[in-house]
């Protein structure tokens, strides 16, 4: 067939009404063509190519007509066989086409075929380290459906869900061998002497400002003796003075036979908390009981409400929220996944096995909805959308057809003249 050209560009799309008036259009002035040429054909016998050419022309144009309309209904209403084909047709061609979905696009090898020539690694990379560029409406419309997925769920319910977990987490620690192996490692480097050097300190500064609880004690369970001679202060004077000499000394020498008494009994505790059931269990219940604190419970509902209007705030405005911290973090983390091969390689690895878990898992749930909502179309359905999908492209064909006879015609009058 001749090729028809295609409009340009910035040229006006003809819907498929004014392609089929078109192509009606050019079958009736074939018509008229050919009658009056067959009217004047006595005047001059060049006119008989015309003759030719018109009536060709109708032949092919009302062939491709029949051809077309014989696709989407009877033509002309008369039930004649084989046509209407897709309304008699469309189950069959549900199957098939959902059959073609299933074997050219939804088998796990096809993915992966497919994702195997994806770096979504790359394009997630290159997003992330220059979140201004790319597709601003994709991210303006993301961010609006996360918002208002968060504003329509039951706040109460997905509240309670939330703070639910997290006090569940937190008894589900297990915290005294943490705890252990904590004091451990602290007493192993070290770093447990400015522990002991800061009680230490404290105790010194708790025995000068309460050294008179301890003078009024020796008072009172002094003899009468004592109090008349005045050797209770004398003896209260003592204790003091020789307690916080001791303190000093501890201070002093980390090598001290009270502080090393202290950490044996750390040493101990650290053992304990990571192999003793009892302590274990005495932590759990003081874990517990702080958990069900009406404090803890408090905290916990701020912790949410914070978190939630973080997210809120994040996805109403993601600009601003890429240029805080988070967005540092996310741009930074774009920045690895351009520079880092084996990351990208990661990443990729697993969205190609997700895709492709996914497509084994609900490939053929997607084919049985292909196949089930065409099959619940109806016929009227069915012819409208596929007319008003290809219906421009098939009066192209009776446009062409209508040429092509033409051509045709006029040739074999040409070849009937000359032998």
């Amino acid at each position: 067939m001749l090729p028809v050209p295609v409009p340009a560009a910035d040229a006006p799309v003809r819907s498929p009404r004014d392609m089929r008036l078109m192509a009606t259009g050019m079958l009736i002035a074939m018509a008229m063509l050919f009658l009056i040429a067959r009217a004047t054909a006595h005047h001059h016998p060049a006119i008989g190519f015309v003759q030719a050419f018109a009536e060709a022309a109708m032949v092919g144009g009302l062939a491709d007509w029949f051809a077309v309309t014989a696709l989407f209904r009877h033509p002309l209403g008369l039930p004649i066989p084989h046509t209407a084909i897709i309304p008699r047709n469309k189950d069959r061609i549900g199957a098939t086409l959902a059959l073609f979905l299933r074997d050219n696009f939804l088998t796990p090898a096809v993915v992966a075929r497919r994702m195997q020539k994806l770096d979504v690694a790359a394009a997630a990379g290159r997003f992330l380290a220059s979140p201004s560029g790319g597709d601003g409406r994709l991210r303006e419309g993301a961010s609006r459906l996360a918002a208002d997925m968060l504003e329509a769920l039951d706040q109460e319910r997905l509240g309670g869900m939330v703070k639910g977990a997290i006090a569940q987490r937190l008894r589900g620690m297990n915290l005294a061998p943490l705890l252990g192996q904590a004091i451990e490692a602290a007493m192993r480097d070290g770093r447990h002497a400015p522990v002991m050097d800061g009680i230490i300190h404290w105790a010194d500064r708790t025995l000068e400002a309460n050294d008179h609880l301890i003078r009024q004690m020796v008072h009172e369970r002094a003899g009468k003796i004592l109090r008349w001679t005045g050797l209770d202060e004398n003896l209260s004077n003592a204790i003091i003075d020789g307690l916080r000499r001791m303190l000093a000394e501890m201070a002093a020498d980390p090598g001290h036979s009270l502080r090393l008494k202290a950490e044996e009994g750390m040493a101990k505790l650290a053992n304990d908390l990571q192999f003793d059931p009892a302590m274990q269990e005495r932590v759990a219940r003081i874990r517990d009981e702080i958990v069900d604190n009406p404090a803890m419970q408090r905290w916990i509902d701020g912790l949410w409400e914070q978190a939630r209007s973080g997210l809120l705030r994040a996805v109403r405005d993601p600009g601003k929220a890429m240029a805080g911290r988070l967005g540092e973090a996310l741009q930074q983390l774009g920045g690895t996944l351009q520079e880092s091969p084996r990351l990208r390689l990661l990443v990729n690895r697993f969205v190609r096995r997700a895709a492709v878990g996914a497509t084994a898992s609900y490939g053929d749930s997607i084919v049985k909805l292909v196949s089930e909502t065409v099959r619940g179309w109806d016929a009227g359905t069915v012819t409208s959308r596929l007319e008003n999908a290809v219906g421009r492209d098939l009066q192209y064909i009776r446009i062409n057809g209508t040429l092509v006879g033409g051509l045709v015609g006029l040739a074999i009058h040409a070849i009937d003249m000359l032998f």
